[in-house]
């Protein structure tokens, strides 16, 4: 059956972006294709002269106002602000947040924008692990200029697993690899020793995490890369480089990854 209605206007009024209010509504009003709703967003409504304004308007056009309004005061504002012109209005939030505050039998904060504050959070440690992928292992010596924390060490000292998990904590950190044959990146001596951490390990479990890396990937638990000799030369060296960078050294030897994160979030914030 061809009925051809008016095409409804509805206002969507909220103390942040009104995305969600509208998300909401196109997924309800889809149930109804091919009539269309058209939608008017009322973005970042804080106070009583943005309700007073949005209720007027949606009065005149015979609208509906949709919303999602934290704060309880302006919430029941709204309601008998529309109820007086007699206009329709439904609340998204408020019977959830209701149902959730008995539910937890705690206080709800009342604070708009919250969930673009966990979006930027999100996207902020997405950006971290992006960039720690992208400069691990020194690939590239820009890193160290634009990371948060630059992790040295010799191979096997956590510094991937470590880069990753700082990552997780919306930290940029670039790690690179000590190795005596190599001279480390010029960039490592021009930054804030602030900011680069060295991390050591004991000999003997360096030895140990070597022959099993080497067990693991079906070669000779003897080959050069776990001899003791190559360790010591490597282990000198790494001092050496983190002794002319001037910068705070951690000992791996038997430290949990988390414990190692815990120690280098420490230092940078002192």
């Amino acid at each position: 059956m061809n009925r051809n209605y008016p095409k409804p206007i509805v206002y969507v009024v909220s103390d942040s972006a009104g995305e969600t209010a509208e998300s909401v509504l196109k997924a309800a009003a889809i149930q109804f294709h091919p009539n269309h709703v058209e939608i008017r967003r009322a973005p970042y409504v804080n106070g009583r002269e943005g309700v007073d304004f949005v209720v007027a308007e949606a009065a005149k056009a015979h609208g509906i106002v949709v919303f999602t309004l934290v704060v309880p005061e302006l919430r029941d504002y709204l309601i008998a602000q529309a109820r007086k012109r007699k206009v329709i209005s439904i609340d998204l939030l408020g019977p959830i947040i209701s149902t959730l505050e008995k539910a937890f039998d705690q206080e709800p904060r009342h604070q708009p924008g919250l969930i673009h504050q966990l979006d930027e959070d999100y996207f902020k440690k997405v950006e971290a692990v992006e960039f720690a992928v992208k400069y691990d292992d020194g690939r590239d010596a820009t890193g160290v200029l634009l990371a948060d924390i630059v992790l040295v060490g010799v191979s096997r000292t956590s510094k991937t697993p470590l880069s990753m998990y700082l990552a997780h904590r919306g930290l940029k950190v670039a790690n690179v690899p000590l190795v005596p044959e190599l001279q480390p990146p010029e960039q490592l001596y021009t930054v804030s020793p602030q900011k680069v951490i060295g991390l050591v390990i004991d000999p003997d479990k360096l030895n140990m995490i070597r022959r099993e890396r080497l067990k693991s990937l079906g070669l000779a638990d003897n080959a050069l890369y776990a001899q003791f000799e190559r360790i010591h030369k490597e282990l000198d060296h790494a001092r050496t480089v983190m002794s002319r960078v001037g910068c705070k050294v951690i000992d791996v030897s038997n430290k949990a990854v988390e414990e190692t994160a815990g120690i280098i979030l420490s230092l940078i914030r002192t």
